[in-house]
């Protein structure tokens, strides 16, 4: 099976197994775990921030991060798909009592005015705004890039309120821009990075802030049930990746384009749009809707995601090879030639 559902199912690297099974450990709920303190010190460095925080999964640390912004019975700022509030199950208000209120997503192309005009003060009877999230790349923007200027822009404009950027792929913005991770960590007050999507790694996402932010995002984890033991064989998966896996990702983002150059003659993507990995294909015009393209392709041993009724989503990686993106051209390319209309 090609599979190419996320670049989260990618299988830890014989070298990523030995520097798990070499770690020292220690207790992370007392702060022991040696292999932990030195992941979380060099991922604050790599942004220019004071601190940084293992957690269990995106979904936690980003939910942390808003809670540290926004109080009960305030709101947060989010395109209308951003993962926060399309894909975490509500957390922000079930977990956190935040009000969420969104602009009209698309992709990465923010509208700093629209997003400042939304910016509600505090003072009776408005929910004033705490904090704006910014997605980073963009996921249902198929692996949309913010421009760092934009971000720049928005960091002006939105001045006394919180910026956090769900980083999850941040990594690929910085390979495909060339931004140093450091100038994105000057934009926001905290981000969350994914050590699973791309980087190989088996698990595991980081909160990054200032020191103050950290010490009580450790309270909301361990009151979420994030706190870990001897965790330090997970993050030293994540050390290995980091130092390993990072200036990879432009093989995959190489892929992705050759995968849409390849499909692109059936009207279901635009190439000059594939920045990173992500390769959404629009089957509007279509016969098959993106479930019965998912299961027609997973019978011939191509295994793909249903975003949307007519999205279906390509996401390249470290665990598919040149035969492997051959393979799946030429399955996909096959069913979407007997499905045009």
């Amino acid at each position: 099976m090609v599979d190419l559902r996320s670049d989260t199912v990618t299988r830890p690297t014989p070298a990523m197994r030995e520097a798990m099974a070499s770690a020292p450990v220690g207790d992370d709920v007392f702060g022991d775990d040696p292999t932990v303190n030195e992941l979380e010190e060099y991922v604050a460095s790599l942004f220019g921030h004071e601190s940084a925080l293992f957690c269990p999964s995106g979904t936690m640390a980003n939910q942390i991060a808003l809670q540290l912004h926004v109080q009960p019975g305030s709101e947060l700022l989010a395109g209308g798909d951003a993962h926060v509030v399309t894909y975490e199950l509500g957390a922000a208000a079930a977990l956190g009592g935040i009000s969420t209120r969104t602009w009209p997503s698309v992709g990465a192309d923010l509208d700093v005015e629209q997003i400042a005009a939304m910016i509600r003060p505090a003072g009776y009877p408005s929910v004033p705004t705490r904090a704006i999230a910014v997605e980073q790349t963009h996921n249902l923007g198929g692996g949309s890039v913010v421009p760092l200027s934009v971000l720049q822009s928005l960091r002006e404009a939105s001045e006394g309120i919180g910026l956090h950027c769900d980083g999850a792929r941040i990594w690929h913005a910085h390979v495909a821009d060339g931004v140093p991770l450091a100038a994105y960590g000057a934009v926001f007050d905290t981000l969350s990075v994914c050590l699973s999507k791309g980087l190989g790694a088996p698990v595991g996402s980081l909160i990054v802030g200032s020191r103050e932010r950290m010490a009580q995002a450790r309270v909301i984890r361990k009151r979420m049930g994030g706190g870990m033991r001897q965790v330090g064989i997970l993050a030293a998966a994540g050390r290995h990746a980091l130092e390993n896996h990072i200036s990879r990702l432009a093989e995959d983002h190489t892929r992705a384009r050759r995968l849409a150059e390849a499909l692109a003659p059936l009207g279901v993507v635009d190439p000059s749009k594939i920045r990173t990995n992500l390769v959404p294909l629009d089957l509007s015009k279509s016969s098959l809707d993106s479930p019965a393209l998912a299961s027609l392709a997973a019978k011939q041993g191509v295994l793909i995601a249903p975003m949307l009724p007519d999205i279906a989503r390509v996401v390249t990686h470290l665990d598919v090879d040149d035969e492997g993106l051959d393979q799946a051209i030429v399955v996909l390319g096959g069913l979407l030639s007997g499905a045009a209309l």
